[in-house]
């Protein structure tokens, strides 16, 4: 098992990874819209999800994996009407990989988060 961080400070105050490879399988984490190198969050769902599909991209290749070896994702979103906006992000982002998906409306860690993304995906 090999765990990674992608250098969010979240990971090392609360104390997980932001994702694990075991077995020929990647477990990314719930990966919210902050812009790790700086730890900004910028405004608004969709720059929120663009910003979380870059942060899981990164976390994926750094465990051998690829956006199209995703099998699962599941967004958490405070207001699922916000979800639709970012349907055009996501059809982009898994092209023909199209994860089996789940949508769930509940509460995020700070109020300012719009979108948290988790996926599970085969490493290459």
């Amino acid at each position: 098992m090999r765990r990674l961080t992608s250098g969010s400070e979240f990971e090392e105050r609360i104390g997980y990874s932001r994702s694990v490879l075991c077995d020929g399988w990647v477990f990314v984490s719930g990966t919210t819209g902050y812009d790790y190198s700086d730890m900004t969050l910028p405004d608004g769902v969709e720059a929120q999800c663009a910003q979380a599909l870059r942060n899981l991209e990164a976390a994926l290749k750094a465990a051998g994996s690829a956006m199209d070896r995703v099998v699962r994702v599941t967004y958490m979103l405070p207001d699922r009407a916000e979800f639709e906006p970012c349907w055009p992000l996501l059809r982009a982002a898994w092209g023909a990989a199209r994860p089996a998906a789940t949508m769930i409306e509940c509460g995020l860690m700070q109020p300012q988060m719009r979108i948290e993304i988790e996926a599970t995906a085969r490493a290459l």
